[in-house]
């Protein structure tokens, strides 16, 4: 049974997330259980999280407590913009000119950015942007991205309707 097989590890892992040299935290088998616990169910209770890796509710608490302060994960309700009153979505590439990083940090100030990466490929970054409508959507893009230092150019993908959208990707 691995509740079995997580509960006896976790005596061997007192330290939920040490940090790897990298300074990224190194999971032991119980705290990536129990991401997949919320992973699956973020409104679990910590009582039936505990009984499934084998830990009581305190420790369970203490761990979601770790993991949400070190930014492993979030635990946050996850919608359709359009069912909340925001009306268009895009997939924004950006070509950037210098330093890629500066020009990430300044798309994740941006309250409609909800999705940065910096990327290896025919774009620098990648920016996910939530907006009300198209009006909204073209001040974000023409106003405030294109003006950006170091913004070459951008390529706007508009979404035309969201088909899936999941955050279960268990953990390795």
């Amino acid at each position: 049974m691995q509740s079995e097989g997580v509960a006896s590890r976790s005596t061997e892992h007192r330290d939920s997330a040490r940090e790897s040299r990298s300074g990224t935290p190194q999971l032991d088998a119980v705290s990536l259980a129990i991401i997949e616990q919320l992973q699956e169910d973020g409104r679990r209770p910590y009582a039936a999280i505990g009984k499934a890796v084998g830990l009581s509710e305190a420790a369970v608490r203490q761990r979601v407590q770790k993991l949400l302060d070190q930014g492993v994960m979030q635990i946050v309700a996850v919608t359709d913009p359009l069912t909340v009153g925001f009306r268009r979505q895009a997939m924004v590439g950006v070509h950037v000119e210098g330093d890629v990083e500066s020009v990430a940090d300044a798309l994740s100030a941006m309250s409609e950015v909800e999705y940065v990466v910096m990327t290896a490929g025919s774009f620098d970054v990648l920016a996910e942007v939530v907006c009300e409508d198209d009006d909204h959507l073209l001040d974000v893009i023409n106003r405030r991205i294109r003006a950006l230092p170091g913004v070459r150019s951008t390529e706007s993908f508009v979404y035309l309707k969201l088909k899936k959208q999941t955050y279960m990707w268990g953990t390795r």
